[in-house]
């Protein structure tokens, strides 16, 4: 059995590689039964007895390949973990052969969820964003949004990365960062500025309210809203949706993400109006942009598709330079 540290697991997932990786398995299909999630709560406190110190939430998320490989990614949520002192989220990810249930490897989850999740963006990107989109927004400034431009870059010739935060001094940090990786980047206060300049918006945040307005979207630019995966969360308004192509990851995305569904409560759009998935994307059958100037929305929530094919990436790599 193979053991992938993060640094490991991070150097054997190079966008370049792990977005086509992506792209064969939503064509070639995978078994994704639903996650299961269970709360876990001790009837011992650490730290003055808080509910929240004694909770920890674990999900699991399966996947298999059959006759070939079947993972399992579990995430430990753990909000008390900040008075210990210690990351309120861990995940590791178990690989098996699918025919025998022989342990391959394990690997470490956060860095394979973080990049799977831009690399996820990236690729329904590669549908939607227009040929010549050069500039980049990245709404946010956490894991998954520092890992952005890296993952469009191996889709779009990225040549100007803007990037906004809500604490403006976490913004002008990944600027600092990216143009070490040979980006040309700023920090901007002015959000809804940096928009209408903007090819591409990609929003890795939190929020519960919207924080992109459809008002404030050029024609033919780009919305990756990658942040809303439960009802409560909402990164963009209803104006967003309103006159664009919009597509998800999955179906999934209809009943998790608050984005859409409080689109949908308020008549702004339909589930029919969703025009496709990264299915349906990579198997050639929807039709992605169309027009330079239409406006085009990519929502997703993930899925241990995208889990499973970072793990059969990283393993088979393995595999290659034992050879």
């Amino acid at each position: 059995m193979h053991f992938f540290d993060a640094d490991a697991t991070r150097a054997a997932l190079p966008f370049d590689r792990l977005i086509p990786a992506i792209r064969e398995r939503f064509a070639s299909g995978v078994e994704t039964p639903a996650r299961h999630v269970h709360e876990i709560t001790s009837p011992l406190s650490d730290a003055g007895g808080d509910i929240a110190s004694r909770r920890m939430t674990s999900l699991i998320m399966p996947a298999w390949i059959p006759g070939r490989y079947y993972g399992v990614k579990i995430v430990n949520i753990a909000p008390g973990n900040a008075k210990r002192g210690l990351p309120g989220l861990h995940g590791s990810y178990l690989l098996f052969d699918a025919r025998t249930g022989v342990p391959l490897a394990h690997m470490d989850g956060d860095q394979i969820t973080a990049r799977r999740t831009a690399a996820a963006s990236a690729l329904g990107g590669s549908y939607l964003a227009r040929e010549d989109a050069s500039h980049l927004l990245v709404v946010g400034a956490g894991k998954v949004a520092r890992l952005l431009p890296a993952a469009w870059r191996a889709v779009r010739k990225i040549e100007q990365v803007t990037v906004w935060a809500r604490r403006p001094e976490e913004a002008q940090k990944l600027a600092r960062l990216l143009k070490t990786e040979g980006f040309q980047a700023e920090a901007a206060t002015d959000l809804q500025a940096a928009c209408a300049e903007a090819h591409i918006v990609s929003c890795a945040t939190l929020a519960t309210e919207p924080v992109v307005r459809g008002a404030w979207l050029a024609p033919g630019s780009h919305l990756d809203l990658i942040g809303s995966f439960t009802p409560a969360m909402r990164e963009a308004d209803d104006a967003c949706f309103e006159q664009a192509r919009v597509f998800v990851d999955t179906d999934e995305a209809l009943k998790k993400s608050g984005d859409l569904l409080v689109a949908i409560a308020h008549g702004v759009m339909s589930e029919t109006d969703v025009r496709g998935t990264l299915t349906t994307l990579c198997k050639g059958v929807a039709t992605g942009r169309k027009s330079a100037t239409e406006r085009t929305v990519f929502k997703a929530v993930g899925t241990a598709l995208e889990d499973l094919a970072a793990a059969v990436l990283i393993y088979d790599s393995r595999r290659a330079e034992a050879v």
